[in-house]
């Protein structure tokens, strides 16, 4: 289970440095990519396992 929750913070955080190198982010985010990528990583690690085992 955590490495479930790791990787959707992991997977998170690609995303949003991925959207900072496309300019859609600013690029002066600092930690709160991480605090973003934190709570955003949660919410995907909820809704994909759910969603798997129905």
């Amino acid at each position: 289970m955590s490495w479930l929750l790791l990787s959707s913070f992991g997977i998170m955080f690609a995303i949003l440095s991925w959207l900072q190198e496309s300019q859609f982010l600013s690029n002066d985010l600092g930690f709160y990519k991480g605090l973003f990528a934190l709570i955003l990583g949660i919410i995907l690690f909820f809704l994909i396992p759910n969603r798997m085992s129905n």
